[in-house]
């Protein structure tokens, strides 16, 4: 007989910044970051760079931290799109997303592009990070962890 159990007790609850958006999930930033990839590709994005924070905590400073990565994702048709307003905003490129194990969840949160480019003041480039937005909601939003069948 099939027994369905929860990967962990962290059960999905949104979360919100006033700069960042997501939610908390369960399972360790290393089982959940395929799903966020996945997601992440399902909206445009592909992740172009990768910062283990926790292994530079640990090489730099001899720190133990824990789990906590920053991934750099970038949907190439936004970007090219914001990069033709104004040059300059790839200062403010790529969007964002964390995962970092807090409690036995990981945290999946992603820089807000719409309150990133008030800094640039301009309207054009709003519209586009409205839609970087949208697209990243969608993505975080789908992620969900299933639960393991046991036999």
């Amino acid at each position: 007989m099939a027994l369905a159990l929860p990967q962990s007790r962290c059960e999905p609850e949104r979360m919100k910044t006033t700069y960042t958006f997501g939610k908390r999930i369960g399972g360790t930033p290393a089982e959940v970051r395929p799903m966020v990839e996945a997601a992440l590709l399902a909206e445009g994005f592909g992740v172009i760079t990768e910062i283990d924070v926790a292994a530079v905590m640990k090489n730099k400073l001899g720190l133990d931290t824990a789990p906590y990565l920053i991934l750099g994702a970038c949907n190439p048709d936004l970007a090219h799109r914001a990069l033709d307003i104004d040059p300059s905003v790839g200062t403010l490129l790529p969007c964002n997303v964390v995962l970092r194990a807090e409690g036995t969840g990981t945290v999946v949160e992603a820089i807000d592009p719409v309150e990133a480019m008030q800094i640039a003041d301009s309207p054009l480039l709003r519209t586009v990070a409205a839609e970087a937005r949208a697209r990243l909601a969608r993505a975080l939003s789908s992620v969900q962890r299933e639960a393991v069948v046991v036999a």
